[in-house]
């Protein structure tokens, strides 16, 4: 059984755009750049912004709320390398784009009502 999820077909992700995707109960930006994907979290740490939605340019996506810059690659936040979000493993096969994401961690109940 493969640890995989098939999220799109090839083509579905327009060229140097993204989309959100839910896998394992987290949210996953897949993005394409120059027909080569790449998966991050879709959360931007600092207010919680869908980075799907972001700007992409040259391997970067910046987030829509306050341009915070994440490498698409690998998940590293350009302004302070230390910094990272998770980047997910990600392979084609036939026409399957497909991504491996660990389940999301239990929480403790935060943030309910």
């Amino acid at each position: 059984m493969s640890d995989f999820t098939t999220v799109a077909k090839v083509g579905a992700i327009e060229e140097g755009k993204g989309e959100a995707f839910a896998v394992n109960g987290r949210m996953v930006a897949i993005f394409n750049e120059g027909g080569k994907y790449h998966a991050i979290d879709d959360f931007c740490p600092h207010m919680g912004a869908a980075l799907s939605t972001g700007y992409v340019e040259d391997g970067v996506v910046i987030c829509p709320w306050h341009a915070w810059r994440f490498c698409v690659k690998d998940g590293t936040w350009c302004d302070n390398p230390k910094v990272s979000i998770d980047a997910f493993e990600i392979r084609v096969e036939g026409d399957e784009i497909r991504v491996k994401v660990p389940p999301a961690a239990s929480t403790d109940d935060q943030g309910d009502a």
